[in-house]
This record gives C-alpha cells, sequence and structure tokens, in this order.
C-alpha cells in the first residue's frame, strides 16, 4: 500500500512539473511574437464623420504611378483627387490670368444655337474672350471657328469628344486626341494659334497637362465657376460670377453642351457691370 501512495505521488508531481513547464514556455513565445495590427474595417467610429473607405491619406504617395507611367511623383488626396508631390491638383494648369485683367472663356462648343448668340454679346460691348472647342465640334461647325476668330478671340483645345477621363489614358491615346482636335481646328482656320489646353471636367493630370505642354499649348483651368452647366438660371448665373470675380480671375462659361440659354442671358446681364469694374481680354496666344 505505502508503495502504491508513493508511486502516487510521484506521478502527481511528475504532472505538475510538466504542466508548469509548458505554461512557461507559451509565455515565452508569445512574448517573442510582436502584436498584430488591427485590420481596418473601413467603417469610422463615429456615424456622422467622414467615412475614406479605401482611400490613402494625402501623405501617403501614391502605390502606383499616374497613367501612362511617367513624370514625377504624385499623390492621392482624400477628395480622390491626384497631385503632384508638391501637392498641385493641376500640375501646374493655369487657374488665373496672370495679370490684372479678367478672362471670360466658353467651353464645350461651338454650338449653332448658342455660340452666334455670345459673340453677338460680346461684339456689342467690345469684349474678347478665349473658346475652348470640342474637336467634333469644330469639325461639324468651321464656320462658327472662322467666327469666333474673325472677332478676334483665342482658341482653346478641350479635346475631341469632351473625355473627361482622357488624362488617365497612355501618353500616345493623349496626344493622338489633342492632335485630332488641333487638325480639325485648323480645317477652319489654318493659321490660328491654338496654344491652350482645357483638361474637361478639370481632371488634370500629370501626362495630359505633359502631352499638351510638349504640343506647344498651356494648359488652363479657372477661378471661377457659376456651374451654368446646371442650368440655375441667367439670375443665379450673373450672380454668381460678379460677386466672385477679381483681378485676374478666369471665368467658367459654356456655350454648348446643353441648353445653354441661361448662360447667354446672364452674359447680357452681367457685362455691363465686368466691363466697368475690370479690363477683360482673351488670354494671349503667347502665354508664358
Amino acid at each position: 500500500m505505502t508503495r502504491i501512495n508513493s508511486t502516487a505521488r510521484a506521478a502527481g508531481i511528475v504532472v505538475l512539473v510538466v504542466t508548469a513547464l509548458l505554461g512557461s514556455a507559451y509565455v515565452l513565445g508569445r512574448s517573442l511574437i510582436p502584436d498584430q495590427p488591427k485590420r481596418a474595417t473601413g467603417v469610422t467610429a463615429n456615424a456622422d464623420g467622414p467615412h475614406y473607405a479605401d482611400q490613402t491619406s494625402g501623405d501617403e504617395p501614391s502605390a502606383t504611378p499616374t497613367a501612362g507611367g511617367t513624370g514625377g511623383p504624385t499623390v492621392a488626396g482624400q477628395d480622390g483627387s491626384e497631385r503632384d508631390a508638391q501637392g498641385d491638383q493641376f500640375f501646374g494648369a493655369h487657374s488665373t490670368t496672370g495679370t490684372q485683367r479678367l478672362a471670360l472663356t466658353f467651353d464645350d462648343g461651338p454650338d449653332p444655337r448658342y455660340t452666334p448668340q455670345v459673340l453677338a454679346t460680346l461684339r456689342e460691348f467690345d469684349v474678347k474672350a478665349t473658346f475652348c472647342v470640342v474637336g467634333e465640334n469644330a469639325q461639324y461647325h468651321p464656320d462658327l471657328i472662322q467666327a469666333i476668330v474673325a472677332d478676334g478671340h483665342t482658341l482653346c483645345n478641350h479635346s475631341w469628344h469632351h473625355d473627361v477621363t482622357l488624362g488617365n489614358r497612355s501618353p500616345d491615346v493623349i496626344r493622338a486626341d489633342l492632335l485630332r482636335t488641333n487638325e480639325a481646328i485648323r480645317a477652319a482656320v489654318p493659321d490660328a494659334p491654338i496654344v491652350w489646353y482645357r483638361q474637361p471636367g478639370g481632371a488634370w493630370t500629370y501626362p495630359v497637362v505633359s502631352v499638351a505642354r510638349q504640343l506647344g499649348m498651356t494648359s488652363l483651368h479657372w477661378s471661377v465657376d457659376p456651374s451654368d452647366w446646371e442650368t440655375p438660371g441667367a439670375s443665379r448665373i450673373a450672380t454668381s460670377v460678379v460677386t466672385q470675380v477679381e483681378p485676374g480671375s478666369v471665368v467658367l462659361l459654356h456655350d454648348a453642351g446643353g441648353e445653354r440659354q441661361g448662360t447667354v442671358d446672364a452674359l447680357r446681364r452681367m457685362l455691363p457691370d465686368l466691363t466697368q469694374r475690370f479690363e477683360l481680354g482673351a488670354l494671349p496666344n503667347d502665354p508664358t
């Protein structure tokens, strides 16, 4: 009996020792493994706060280069827009005239319904402007391109088919698009300078600015946008412009791309005020 009890006690001690050793080994092993980072869920703690999902912050370089793989590094902002390494979301595109002069710009034309009305109103107030024309519209209405130039206005390339995503395409595709647009313009006015380019939607990227520059065109953005493309009515368009402009402003307006009678009527309302307060002029054909 004594021998059995001694054997049982010995076995119990062995079990306790083994358990203690295993427990120590587990604790030691856990201490050698670094804590794993928590995986983002994509949901903010505050339901009323901003939801950034998988967007990178403005401080993190983009993991992939811009379309075409050319140019300097870019970063993605929290609004989803791209910026160059210096934080310029326009990649050097001009958004002011650089002088005291105010510039009116008209996009998406020409359009036989509205462009002639815009030209007549500008002529009445002796104002020169800049027309950012779409290539296929220039091809369909060469007479309107000729009328724009005959009145002393400046031309601007606005892509062939108003492709907002053009800047995300390869440099070769961008170049072909801009060249095709220039060819359509020059078919109507062979000797007219085309020294400006405006990216549809203001969706600038390094490749589209770079290709435009290689083709001799300076990229043009804007500083005043009355959102006339939303057709808010002539009164709201005119009020928005006259209350926002300042010396050097580039005003974005549209003479095509939809119902634009509100813009035409707004132009007649705003020009008496603008011509009294500012010097208005077309953007130069020799930008610096």
